[in-house]
């Protein structure tokens, strides 16, 4: 399996990409420690993990409290024999949908401390138990590249605060190689899971047809499809994997090809 024997957290356990990767990151092998503030949702998870077989903790953690982060990492290395093989950076804070002249300057900064901030400081946090052969993944967006907006605004703030994470993860890489820990980056498109359904059944039930909605997402997407929320976690993952051990400071895109990087 591909995380045979491997401890793997992943932040951000929530209804969307961040179950799938818990879940699948499980059913490969992994030792999973699921992080997200939402206790109820994380006990969910993990009590579907362990009934297929798998292993798995809940911790709750929120990514902007230094101390919370020390904790997660601390019980993930204990429950585990003392080590983490991976990270999976990938809690966020999305924030308002603006345009520049209606914008929260203070919206803006808590999407840098979560979705920016969190992620140093979870693998500040963690680095100690990654050494000699760890990875991380920080979890993007094409957005970053690729605006986004329509007629209710931009989401700008959280495309801003993860354009600064994609910087990060590469002053990560150039830092922590010295301790033979690996840094990457993903960058999503739109994923097909439970969050993006419920767009498209919004706008079904504004009186579209499915198969128009889907088709103005899709049009500029090369492959033809959404990409599925599972084959889009196996990307993040892979990353993880001693399939990549050799890669560390690339950006890897996951959107079926909408936004190709020169």
């Amino acid at each position: 399996m591909l995380l045979q024997n491997k401890v793997v957290i992943v932040s951000g356990v929530g209804p969307g990409m961040g179950q799938a990767l818990a879940r699948i990151a499980a059913a490969e092998g992994a030792s999973v420690i699921l992080a997200a503030r939402n206790q109820s949702f994380l006990e969910e998870v993990r009590g579907d993990i362990v009934a297929k077989g798998g292993k798995a903790v809940a911790i709750p953690c929120d990514v902007s409290d230094e101390a919370q982060c020390k904790a997660l990492a601390e019980r993930a290395a204990a429950e585990f024999g003392g080590r983490v093989h991976g990270l999976i950076n990938s809690a966020y804070y999305h924030g308002d949908w603006s345009f520049i002249e209606n914008s929260d300057a203070a919206d803006m900064a808590k999407a840098f401390d979560v979705n920016c901030l969190g992620a140093l400081r979870l693998t500040r946090a963690c680095t100690p138990y990654l050494r000699d052969g760890g990875a991380v993944v920080n979890v993007s967006t094409m957005a970053t590249v690729r605006p986004f907006g329509g007629e209710h605004g931009m989401e700008m703030g959280y495309a801003v605060a993860k354009g600064a994470l994609n910087t990060l993860s590469k002053y990560m890489a150039t830092d922590l190689g010295r301790f033979g820990i690996r840094v990457n980056t993903c960058r999503m498109g739109w994923i097909h899971g439970e969050p993006v359904e419920g767009h498209i059944q919004a706008q079904v039930d504004a009186g579209l047809k499915r198969e128009d909605v889907i088709a103005g997402i899709t049009r500029d997407i090369p492959i033809g499809i959404i990409p599925p929320e599972d084959d889009c976690a196996r990307a993040v993952l892979m990353m993880i994997s001693d399939f990549s051990r050799v890669v560390t400071g690339a950006t890897l895109d996951v959107n079926g090809g909408h936004w190709i990087a020169p």
